[in-house]
């Protein structure tokens, strides 16, 4: 879960509009917002899929199955999902398969006037730390589950028209506030005995907030997950645009090994660099059963390394086979290949957009760290099946 993983919760700038009220004044007005890419699908034929006749179909094959187990039942996957389970094992067959029960549509995002073919590709990994059930000289940073005093406020139940808008917040005394922001987050006395784990690196915990879920390697080798469970409510902040802001990255050197570096250098400075972000991620544990099965996605099913994908999914449904044309970050090199919309993030927005999961270790994490590539997306949706409702 990169910012992918991040959840879109209502800001709480606007959780204090909402709850101040407007007593100054008879209505509320508020700057107009800026032009909102919304989603066109443009009809492609396969031949316009770059890569489409030699990418090696098999290896996207398991995470389409996957997919079908959990989308199969709903009336556009049920007739293509039950022809999938007496597909034959070739790149061929799975290939006619998709050229008989779909047809691609190039993702385009429409803002005013301009229409946009290509967007922005990203990666993300699951991060692996050493760390620790108890805590220690060595393992101090902690790892919060959800506190208790952490409130969820569904404002459509007042305002109507902020349907499917929720806030995070907590009471303090009579009155809701917002929560905790990481600055603020040590002195709330309820996160005392929510700590799930404690690893050794402030850092790599907060590269495991972004990416939302990863696994910890305790010391009788044990290994354990954690999932994304809830956040305290903030807008997600990167720290590398704040340290090209601040002057002491270019916008080149702003990848996650350059912070690392930074970091290094300046262990004086960390501390004020993660409070930059004032969002947190909360999580909860589950005990790894087998090491070789990614984590499980927005979508409910294992990812998987170099097939799934985190999309908007206002643009993409969940579930969906999609066409992937981008380039392999520090190489160049073409990659083009079917992948699976298996996850979403809340840095992850527009119809061109998404972020590739690399799956778990040091490769995994050099890549999705590095990847900040152009590419272009078509979407295969099936033909007996009405377009997706932008």
């Amino acid at each position: 879960m990169s910012a992918a993983r991040r959840s879109g919760w209502m800001t709480m700038g606007v959780l204090a509009g909402v709850l101040s009220g407007c007593a100054a004044v008879p209505i509320c007005r508020t700057p107009a917002p800026p032009p909102t890419p919304h989603v066109a699908y443009e009809a492609a034929s396969w031949s316009d899929l770059p890569g489409w006749a030699t990418d090696d179909l098999r290896k996207a094959w398991p995470a389409f199955l996957a997919s079908c187990h959990a989308v199969g039942q709903r009336a556009a996957w049920r007739d293509p999902c039950a022809a999938a389970y007496g597909v034959g094992p070739t790149s061929a067959q799975v290939r006619a398969y998709f050229e008989r029960y779909f047809a691609p549509y190039r993702l385009v995002a429409r803002i005013g006037p301009r229409t946009e073919r290509e967007g922005l590709i990203t990666g993300y990994f699951e991060p692996v730390l050493r760390g620790s059930l108890e805590r220690s000289a060595e393992f101090d940073t902690p790892l919060y589950a959800p506190p208790p005093d952490l409130l969820t406020v569904d404002l459509s139940s007042v305002y109507p028209e902020l349907k499917g808008l929720r806030v995070r917040a907590r009471l303090e005394g009579h009155r809701v506030v917002p929560y905790y922001s990481r600055a603020d987050l040590a002195s709330d006395p309820a996160l005392r005995g929510h700590a799930i784990a404690w690893v050794a690196d402030p850092l790599d915990a907060f590269f495991l907030e972004v990416q939302g879920s990863g696994r910890v390697e305790l010391p009788d080798g044990r290994m354990i997950r954690l999932h994304y469970a809830d956040e305290n409510g903030y807008p997600y902040r990167s720290i590398g645009r704040y340290l090209v802001q601040q002057g002491d990255l270019t916008v080149a050197e702003a990848t996650m090994a350059g912070i690392r570096s930074w970091a290094r250098a300046h262990p004086d400075r960390v501390q004020a660099l993660l409070d930059a972000d004032p969002s947190v991620v909360f999580f909860r544990a589950e005990p790894l059963a087998d090491p070789a099965v990614g984590s499980r996605g927005s979508l409910g099913v294992p990812l998987t390394a170099g097939r799934s994908i985190a999309v908007d999914p206002r643009a993409v449904p969940l579930g969906s086979p999609v066409f992937l044309a981008t380039t392999v970050p520090g190489s160049g090199a073409p990659l083009r290949r079917l992948v699976l919309a298996q996850d979403t993030g809340g840095a992850i927005r527009g119809p061109v957009r998404a972020d590739l999961y690399w799956g778990t270790g040091p490769a995994a994490a050099q890549l999705a760290g590095a990847m900040r590539q152009t590419g272009s997306l078509w979407l295969l949706w099936p033909t007996a099946a009405p377009l997706p409702a932008p």
